[in-house]
């Protein structure tokens, strides 16, 4: 476990992560810095609680509105699936009907081909 300080707020914490992970945390405190740093520039200084909590409220929303935007996407995603199986299958379905049709077809002609060939035998 790796130990990082990240200041958030105007404040320094002390936080454990996963090696490698360091970075990423970091990131992320900025974020949530950077975001309290935009609520105060908007809300004057309100208490340091409540703009983190308003931080959080604000990063949630924005975490929340992804997440329906990605289960509506994937719904999407679940639909055109659907279609294009559908559409496979049945351009599986047409290919088999004219496979067929051509064959009966071409057991027509064979079969008039053989017609036309006696027809023009003398007769013994």
């Amino acid at each position: 476990m790796a130990q990082i300080t990240v200041t958030v707020g105007g404040r320094p914490y002390r936080m454990a992560c996963a090696d490698g992970e360091e970075e990423h945390l970091e990131s992320l405190a900025r974020l949530v810095d950077d975001r309290i740093g935009e609520l105060r520039s908007s809300f004057g200084e309100i208490g340091d609680q409540r703009l983190t909590v308003m931080a959080a409220i604000s990063i949630a929303d924005e975490l929340s509105e992804s997440t329906r935007k990605v289960t509506r996407l994937n719904g999407e995603i679940d639909d055109l699936n659907k279609a294009q199986e559908e559409a496979q299958d049945a351009n599986a379905s047409a290919a088999e009907s004219a496979a067929d049709r051509l064959e009966n077809i071409a057991a027509r002609i064979e079969r008039l081909a053989q017609v036309m060939n006696n027809a023009g035998k003398p007769s013994s």
